[in-house]
């Protein structure tokens, strides 16, 4: 049977242990009940397991048996899932529905944790052939964490015992595009994530009165007007910016000037250049307003997430493996990056390889108005975890195949260097 044959016959497992997961969202670094559903998964399939220090992180080896020539290094893959939920309060009715408030798979990490666990079964019944070794990458903290951070300082990249070769992650989309479309770009994919905190000192006083107090709030509103107004008149339009403002807070009451006042932003860049400048001139531009106004601010701008860059190579890798899995009809190549960010960009940062989007949007519903991922709305279909599963294994196949076929000292011989699908 072929690897997506194989991986229909696992789907309704794949669906039941999505449900279960999604059932029992866990957010952050700490997710012991969603590592025990992830090692029950793996239980028997021949996995070097080790499990995080820090974190609730699972790292699954599996070695390949394919003959081996001289040396005694082999070629790795790594192939990643996320596995932590959102402080989101589910709306979508679903019947397998979070039961815990206010946490919910919001982003398809259930989705992606299971297409792992497929792709490990699939792996696992054809290692005899497998020209090298397969790292799979369990990884809770995405969602503002720094997770990937966390596994790669714990060795990850070199739990096969040498350094992976190439690294693949997938992530699933509630809308964008249509049902089952694969979605690739090489170079810079998603923008780097950082984040702004904002707080203005004033003096409180009497509302009726403000000439005796110094008020932050009329600060802080030029200071929101200001930063969008500096987005557009000191940043190139063909390399955008990105800056959002989620928190405003001041007040108690309507006749009470406050001591201080709260702002709260996301800054997506997609370049380098743009995110160094930005360092510098949000808070120049900060300090000058409330210099204006007589008081005081604290700036704290902290880098998150950098930019996601795919290698033009893997990404080529990555979609010859779906045109000849699933057809070049399922294959979008985007044109622009989008603005959302990921952690999966540390992994990409130190060694080759690709990340690769899934719309998992419901098969009856428009892809262009659906609900988006983060949103308690957001819903996605189990009817992409087969094919998302046999993608994550013939990724790993295919790559160790070709290091195989190239020479690689101490990979298998080209006997075993081919498709296995």
């Amino acid at each position: 049977m072929t690897i997506t044959a194989d991986a229909r016959e696992l789907q309704a497992g794949l669906a039941r242990f999505r449900h279960e997961m999604h059932r029992e969202p866990e957010i952050g670094l700490a997710l012991p009940r969603t590592q025990e559903k992830v090692l029950t998964a793996l239980d028997g399939l021949g996995y070097e397991i080790t499990l995080g220090q820090d974190t609730t992180s699972v790292t699954a080896v599996l070695r390949g048996q394919a003959p081996r020539h001289g040396a005694d290094t082999r070629p790795a893959v790594l192939l990643r899932a996320d596995m932590d939920a959102l402080p989101v309060q589910e709306k979508t009715g679903a019947d397998f529905t979070s039961r815990v408030d206010g946490a919910m798979h919001a982003c398809g990490h259930d989705l992606h944790t299971a297409m792992l666990t497929g792709a490990a079964t699939l792996l696992a019944e054809r290692r005899h052939r497998l020209a090298g070794d397969v790292v799979l990458m369990f990884q809770p903290g995405e969602e503002g964490f720094d997770g990937a951070s966390h596994m790669i300082r714990e060795g990850v990249l070199d739990a096969a015992g040498r350094r992976v070769d190439a690294a693949y992650g997938m992530h699933v989309f509630s809308a964008l595009e249509p049902h089952g479309t694969f979605a690739t770009k090489p170079g810079v994919m998603l923008s780097s994530s950082d984040g702004l905190t904002v707080t203005v000192l004033g003096a409180g006083g009497h509302g009726s009165a403000p000439h005796s107090a110094k008020d932050p709030v009329t600060a802080a509103a030029e200071m929101v007007t200001a930063l969008q107004v500096m987005v557009t008149r000191q940043f190139n339009m063909f390399d955008p910016v990105v800056l959002s403002v989620g928190v405003l807070q001041a007040g108690t009451k309507r006749n009470i000037i406050p001591e201080t006042a709260r702002i709260e932003a996301t800054i997506r860049t997609f370049s380098e250049e743009s995110r160094q400048k930005m360092m510098d001139t949000v808070p120049r531009l900060l300090k000058g307003i409330a210099a204006a106004h007589g008081l005081d601010v604290d700036v704290d701008y902290q880098q998150e997430y950098p930019l996601t860059i795919t290698d033009e190579d893997e990404t080529r890798t990555a979609e010859r493996v779906i045109g000849e899995l699933f057809g070049e009809p399922r294959l979008a190549r985007w044109a622009t990056p989008l603005s959302g960010s990921e952690d999966f960009s540390r992994v990409l940062a130190e060694v080759p390889g690709t990340f690769v989007g899934l719309s998992a949007v419901p098969q009856d519903a428009d892809h262009a108005t659906a609900a988006f991922n983060h949103s308690p709305y957001a819903t996605f279909d189990d009817g992409v975890l087969a094919d998302g599963a046999a993608l994550y294994a013939e990724l790993a196949v295919s790559r160790l195949a070709a290091l195989a076929a190239a020479g690689l000292p101490g990979a298998g011989d080209t006997a075993a260097a081919s498709t296995l699908s």
